[in-house]
């Protein structure tokens, strides 16, 4: 699905997110400011690279959980056609687990939908003016691991899954079976039982039983 929109002579933005509701209010927030304006609006990978196409935004706003891929993926997708496309994510989901997978993966920046709505102007201007936006608590994690050469933080094991396979274990939390999340992701069924292994593993999971549970309790707490 995409909607398109009247726009000025104002720098544009496209809006990804498979959420309407979310969409209205962040194109209000970013309409009332008189050099913004949303020129489209985009709910999953395919629509969001056309639109890309047909109106050229000057800015791409994207949520991480799209209802046909992970953002990380679009992202990935958008660098490879666009180098210069300044990116913003936008998402409810935890900053210290998505931020750097974002900025490899080749957006500007990251912010969460619980930030104040000036935060998130401010993060839109950032990225517009060709800087790099990431919260404060996560730009003192992001130079700790440069300095030292490595997090200085003991990591989740689920930081250690690939940017695929986080998107494996979370649709496995949303209760997609193995031949749903290959449709929707567009792979294999062979591929995503492999991923399914290699999950397996990197977490120290028993079994397939015990990997569902943990992927349920994993996205429950990120709803929270």
């Amino acid at each position: 699905m995409t909607e398109a929109y009247t726009t000025k002579s104002s720098t544009t933005i496209l809006l990804v997110d498979d959420h309407p509701i979310l969409r209205q209010g962040l194109t209000q927030l970013i309409n009332q400011e008189a050099d913004l304006r949303v020129c489209g609006e985009a709910d999953e990978e395919h629509t969001a690279m056309e639109a890309i196409a047909a109106l050229k935004p000057d800015m791409v706003i994207v949520d991480i959980a799209l209802r046909d891929t992970s953002g990380i993926e679009l992202i990935k997708k958008i660098r490879a056609s666009n180098e210069r496309l300044p990116i913003l994510v936008l998402s409810m989901h935890d900053e210290s687990l998505y931020t750097e997978r974002a900025l490899r993966a080749g957006a500007n920046g990251y912010i969460m939908k619980q930030e104040a709505p000036d935060q998130v102007v401010k993060a839109i201007r950032r990225v517009l003016a060709g800087e790099i936006y990431v919260s404060e608590q996560i730009g003192s994690r992001l130079l700790r691991k440069i300095v030292h050469g490595q997090p200085t933080a003991i990591e989740s094991p689920i930081d250690n899954l690939s940017d695929r396979e986080l998107e494996v274990f979370r649709l496995i939390g949303r209760g997609y079976r193995t031949r749903q999340i290959a449709e929707m992701l567009r792979l294999s069924v062979k591929t995503v039982e492999s991923y399914r292994e290699h999950i397996k593993q990197k977490m120290g999971f028993r079994d397939a039983t015990e990997l569902l549970q943990h992927a349920i309790q994993w996205v429950q707490g990120e709803q929270r």
